[in-house]
């Protein structure tokens, strides 16, 4: 790791700062041109540990970054993860209140709820599958504490500053029909996504590392080394199959999950 303890701290207190504020912050990674993979981890872990200590409560993990096309964009070979808190969860057909957040936008995903404690190394897609009570249809709800676009460099972010700000994570809608894990080749699971009535993307499950499965499982081989094991209860989101949609004041998102049900949301 190249950064200090006490960097990491003080880049999770402005991450803290920001979110509260809604005042983005700069890039890390303009701050800290030799930040790593490992610090901008930890920088999340700080930032996390911040919410804990005020009351939030783990409830599970999201992967982000899961598509071929996103990790040639950011120049990376494996998807990130970060950590969904118990008041990021909004309930299905219900308001997302746009005052708490800063530049959101959407995603269409499979949501694991987890019946076993799933850990790693070498856990496989199979594994997953055994360790899994219901798959569902999901949104994710994306922000950035996080510039996109440095004002002096004009230089985009990068995976450290996506890493740091909890992969962008802001929130997260469970709806649909919960199916169980083989009751359907989840690969061929898909969504038609709706900003307002007007279709905006469309996609497939098999878009996240050809079987969402092996996302989840790459999440519990990935958190191995740090003692972390994905735990019975927790939701994992697998990987966005869809491009993100930016979403405003007044926005109304449907996916449409065919038989699988639909999930929906409305930014007040």
């Amino acid at each position: 790791m190249a950064l200090s303890n006490d960097d990491i701290q003080a880049c999770a207190a402005r991450l803290h700062q920001a979110e509260k504020t809604r005042v983005q912050i700069r890039q890390l990674s303009q701050d800290f041109p030799e930040i790593t993979i490992a610090d901008a981890y930890a920088i999340q872990k700080a930032w996390v540990d911040i919410k804990i200590a005020e009351g939030r409560i783990v409830k599970g993990h999201k992967i982000g970054l899961t598509s071929k096309a996103m990790q040639s964009a950011l120049d990376i070979n494996e998807p990130d993860s970060g950590v969904l808190l118990d008041d990021m969860f909004f309930t299905d057909g219900g308001i997302v209140p746009t005052d708490r957040f800063i530049a959101t936008r959407i995603e269409a995903e499979l949501a694991f709820v987890m019946s076993q404690r799933l850990a790693g190394p070498d856990c496989t897609m199979f594994d997953v599958l055994n360790a899994t009570d219901f798959v569902v249809p999901a949104l994710e709800i994306l922000d950035t504490r996080i510039e996109r676009v440095d004002a002096k460099t004009k230089a985009t972010r990068k995976i450290y500053d996506t890493i740091a700000d909890n992969a962008a994570n802001a929130g997260i809608v469970l709806g649909g029909r919960p199916i169980r894990p083989l009751e359907a080749d989840l690969r061929w699971i898909g969504a038609l996504c709706f900003r307002n009535g007007q279709l905006e993307e469309t996609g497939l499950a098999a878009g996240v590392l050809n079987h969402p499965a092996t996302a989840v499982a790459w999440l519990a081989n990935k958190i191995a080394p740090l003692g972390l094991a994905l735990e019975p209860g927790q939701v994992v989101l697998a990987g966005s199959f869809i491009r993100p949609i930016e979403t405003r004041k007044g926005d109304t998102i449907q996916a449409d999950y065919g038989a699988y049900g639909s999930v929906s949301c409305y930014f007040a």
